[in-house]
């Protein structure tokens, strides 16, 4: 009887090697490679819940592409897939950055694309500063940011910033001030970042059939709209034609991807030489 269970308890624990070893090699082998800091170019996802993304996310979207990259939740570069967000898990989906992704790699064969995602569903632009604290989700937006992206910095280099962002600011109290707030956030995330010129594209915000734009949605708009005429290197996205999933807030899956290569569109224009 001791013999059995000697031998039983050999056997499990050869077992639960063998399958942490196993664990610990997924893990491993999940870690993307890093090229030379001037090949990893890098975008920095910042604003509320449509660039986190809530659409559904279909087998396409979990397909690795070698050269799109993500830091994930841990601070670990791994391969973009959706969802790449983490703001609330629960709801996160598809959302534009990783199509972007792609967009980019594409037309630059020789780089690698790393996506920082950084934006918080719900979070007016005041949620923006530095050491504010945003109590939905339990987190500083700037703060968490400017962390991961400084830690990010140092495999790469920042090739631009995407924001999407304004609906929780379309109100007869914010919108009036939206715009002056939008262009030092600008100034902030350059300055912070040492990329006094770096590209920012900044999306519009759904236009949905059955649901009109109040006054002050449409004020936020004028600010994105006017941004690239008032503040150089910025780039407007328009989002005519996109639809909702259903809530009239959130684009529906194939809008995000639709977007994420409007993004790239814009982005590519921006920079041309």
């Amino acid at each position: 009887m001791d013999f059995f269970i000697v031998t039983q308890t050999r056997f499990v624990s050869c077992f639960l090697a063998m399958a942490l070893w196993f664990v610990g090699n997924i893990t491993f082998a999940e870690k993307a490679p890093l090229p030379a800091k001037e090949k990893f170019h890098l975008f920095l996802l910042v604003g509320q819940s449509n660039m986190a993304g809530r659409g559904t996310v279909a087998p396409e979207d979990k397909t690795p592409h070698p050269r799109v990259l993500m830091l994930n939740q841990a601070a670990e570069w791994v391969p973009a897939v959706d969802p790449m967000h983490f703001d609330k898990p629960g709801i996160v989906g598809v959302g534009l950055g990783r199509t972007f992704g792609l967009a980019i790699a594409e037309a630059n064969p020789g780089v690698t694309v790393g996506l920082i995602p950084c934006a918080v569903g719900g979070s007016p632009i005041d949620s923006w500063q530095p050491g504010a604290f945003y109590q939905p989700t339990k987190s500083h937006p700037w703060d968490d940011a400017m962390r991961r992206a400084k830690l990010a910095l140092q495999a790469g280099t920042l090739k631009g910033i995407l924001w999407h962002q304004g609906e929780s600011d379309s109100t007869a109290e914010l919108a009036p001030g939206y715009e002056a707030k939008l262009h030092e956030l600008i100034a902030r995330f350059r300055g912070e970042l040492g990329a006094p010129e770096v590209p920012f594209v900044v999306g519009q915000l759904g236009k949905f059939a059955d649901k009109s734009w109040s006054e002050f949605t449409a004020k936020v708009d004028q600010s994105h709209r006017e941004l690239p005429r008032k503040v150089p290197h910025t780039a407007f996205v328009s989002s005519e034609g996109l639809k909702d999933k259903g809530d009239k807030v959130h684009f529906d899956a194939n809008s995000y991807r639709e977007f994420g290569k409007r993004y790239a569109e814009a982005y590519s224009k921006l920079t041309e030489n």
